[in-house]
């Protein structure tokens, strides 16, 4: 319980590091400065002593409260002076920041920033599509914060261990990748709520929410394995692209899957191609870069394509605007139990709407249960393969060394092995290898 007391004029310090020291104090109540206006104190009695604290509050008041009992004698849970004066930090730094987080009204909880964050990442998307549509940050906090009990929990009051609590919550069944988002969303919305209420929030703020989001080493993957498992040869690839060309009467599902397969871009990328990307006079597409992590100076990938894509684009090039999208679809409506009718064309938008056909296109090629990430993966690996630069590689697919390094290294190895090889010399002098060995020899040369 904190109490109010009078500012004393003058304090007097007792000796309280030690327990011989303690012990020749007379009964009462004894103070010794730890900190500017904060003092901790000892309060003797008949069996043994209790530590206190006791700091300014405003108004020519100390406020005070009680911390625990002293190690007079050994016993569990008793207090150190070195324990005493930490605790009373504490307890003094978590009352004044309480003070701050509630200074301007009711104390302002973690729902607050993290709603803030959701407008923000909905108005931007609805800005960019020129719709009204929900961003992927807003299904994935509203389900797994908002309605988690760490969303009610007072922002002065935050811990990194609140934080860690909330990450052992979270479905295990859920994939390291997105518990992965939803810790970096979190992080964002909770420094971005930091940067514009610095005064209001503990000053370790910041550090606490880095610390208590970071990804615990035993739920890192020793070595990712969805692009081993998702790999496609290019015989399959050849295949899914024929089955999504075959199936759609239109072309524009087979289209889709073409680009995305010659390029190994991202669904969002290709979606955002305009007619003037595709450049046959260079034999090349303009790929827009990625929005992913912080905005970067190239908008635009160079991706060089063979004459058979430039070939399947030339319908849906000639005669159109140069700034219309590239890839369009049809949008239809049910207007019966087994009828559908057409009622506008126009860009795509998620990549729901090519679950269907893609399912389909699989099935038909031989290659069930692939996901159109594999186009992505196969294209990564055969530009490996092929033992282009792993930065051009990168560029080219709009990621990192890093991350190809990281997913992508069995295929790095494999693709330099003619190379590595070719670094091989015979070591063993000429003449005193054994017979065994001359096999080997031989075969070096």
């Amino acid at each position: 319980m904190t109490v109010l007391t009078a500012v004393a004029k003058t304090l007097n310090e007792s000796p309280l590091t030690t327990r011989n020291a303690r012990d020749k104090l007379s009964r009462g109540t004894h103070w010794r400065a730890i900190d500017p206006d904060v003092h901790l104190g000892y309060r003797k009695g008949v069996r043994g002593g209790r530590w206190l604290v006791r700091w300014y509050g405003g108004q020519q008041k100390y406020r005070q409260a009680t911390l625990g009992t002293a190690d007079d004698a050994i016993c569990e849970g008793a207090l150190s002076f070195e324990a005493a004066a930490k605790r009373a930090r504490e307890h003094v730094s978590n009352y004044r920041r309480a003070v701050r987080g509630v200074s301007g009204g009711a104390a302002p909880t973690l729902r607050i920033p993290v709603e803030q964050y959701i407008a923000m990442r909905d108005a931007r998307d609805r800005a960019r599509e020129q719709r009204p549509i929900r961003s992927d940050a807003s299904r994935r906090l509203g389900r797994y914060i908002l309605d988690d009990p760490i969303a009610d929990l007072a922002l002065h009051e935050l811990t990194d261990a609140a934080l860690r609590a909330w990450r052992k919550r979270l479905n295990p069944k859920l994939a390291h990748t997105t518990t992965q988002r939803l810790s970096s969303d979190l992080k964002a919305a909770l420094n971005a709520y930091y940067l514009e209420n610095r005064k209001k929030l503990p000053a370790d703020f910041a550090e606490t929410v880095r610390v208590g989001l970071k990804t615990p080493s035993q739920e890192i993957p020793a070595e990712p394995k969805s692009s081993q498992a998702q790999m496609l040869t290019d015989e399959q690839v050849r295949a899914v692209v024929q089955a999504a060309i075959e199936q759609d009467v239109d072309g524009d599902f087979g289209r889709l899957i073409l680009v995305m397969a010659s390029t190994g871009a991202r669904f969002a990328q290709v979606r955002r191609l305009r007619v003037e990307d595709v450049q046959p006079e260079f034999a090349r597409i303009m790929m827009p870069a990625s929005r992913k992590g912080k905005p970067k100076a190239t908008r635009y990938i160079a991706v060089r394509v063979g004459p058979d894509i430039l070939a399947a684009l030339k319908p849906v090039i000639d005669g159109r605007d140069p700034t219309e999208p590239l890839l369009c679809r049809w949008r239809h409506i049910q207007i019966s139990p087994t009828q559908w009718q057409r009622v506008s064309r126009g860009p795509w938008y998620t990549p729901s709407e090519m679950l269907r056909p893609w399912r389909a296109a699989c099935a038909k090629a031989g290659v069930p249960g692939k996901i159109p990430y594999a186009l992505r993966h196969s294209s990564i690996v055969r530009a490996i393969r092929t033992n282009l630069p792993i930065r051009l590689v990168a560029a080219l697919h709009d990621t990192s060394v890093t991350m190809i390094e990281r997913h992508y290294g069995r295929w790095i190895t494999e693709g330099l092995e003619e190379l590595a090889a070719q670094a091989i010399i015979p070591i063993v002098p000429c003449g005193q290898a054994g017979e065994e060995d001359e096999w080997m020899l031989e075969a070096a040369e």
